[in-house]
């Protein structure tokens, strides 16, 4: 999988982001990513391979890691980083469908004419894409450590597992391949993505507190520019003020 790819494609999101959306890149491609490529791959390349079971009835060893390991944590993984970052586009299309409004109406009504201050500025329908963006990634980081727990029944990866499922002719004792390295990166990785999904909140509660916030300036600076106008009395052909 080409991660260089992908990190190319979100650096772009880094300059529309909060701090809080900054401070998720930087776990995502740390501690996610990186660790992802450099450790976890490594310690996986073998699961397979080294998953013995003390019989030599053909298939039976196969057919029992397929049952205890119905998907491989590191694909789970792979997954759950392209649905958690994919969101996250959604706010540069936004930018870049307001930059070629942008450039058309300058090319209509003149280089000086502007339909945006800042294409990038998060107000109106891009503040509301860039909280739906926020939702979706938690609510996939939520998703995949839920589905994660209920395929394994824990985070922790036993060291033996028993099975019967056919064509093992009894019951087999079946040994997982470095149970505890492999236990501490599922660790590591679940406390990454909870890490991940409370940035997520605080980044929502930011933009919404800022919101309220903006709210309630404009609304004050509308108040205290508002002027008393005169009204005339056509029946008197004077001006009065309202009271």
């Amino acid at each position: 999988m080409d991660w260089k790819f992908l990190q190319g494609l979100l650096s772009g999101v880094n300059k529309y982001s909060t701090a809080f959306g900054r401070i998720w890149l930087s776990v995502v491609f740390v501690f996610r990513v990186l660790v992802y490529v450099v450790a976890a791959e490594r310690v996986w390349s073998d699961d397979q391979g080294h998953f013995d079971c003390n019989t030599r009835q053909p298939g039976c060893t196969n057919i029992c890691y397929d049952y205890f390991f119905p998907i491989s944590h590191i694909r789970l993984w792979a997954l759950q980083l392209i649905f958690v970052t994919c969101p996250s586009f959604m706010v540069v299309l936004h930018v870049a469908y307001r930059e070629e409004r942008e450039r058309k109406y300058r090319r209509k009504h003149g280089e000086d004419s502007r339909l945006y201050d800042n294409p990038g500025q998060k107000h109106g329908g891009l503040w509301w894409t860039y909280l739906m963006s926020l939702f979706i990634k938690t609510t996939f980081e939520i998703l995949f450590l839920y589905v994660l727990h209920y395929i394994y029944d824990s985070f922790k990866l036993p060291r033996r597992v028993q099975c019967d499922v056919s064509p093992c002719p009894n019951l087999v004792d079946c040994f997982v391949s470095r149970p505890t390295e492999k236990t501490v990166f599922t660790y590591f990785m679940v406390g990454a993505s909870v890490a991940c999904v409370v940035l997520n909140i605080c980044e929502v509660l930011y933009l919404i507190a800022s919101r309220v916030v903006n709210l309630k300036r404009r609304g004050s600076a509308y108040t205290s520019s508002k002027r008393v106008h005169p009204r005339v009395n056509c029946d008197g052909c004077q001006s009065t003020f309202p009271p």
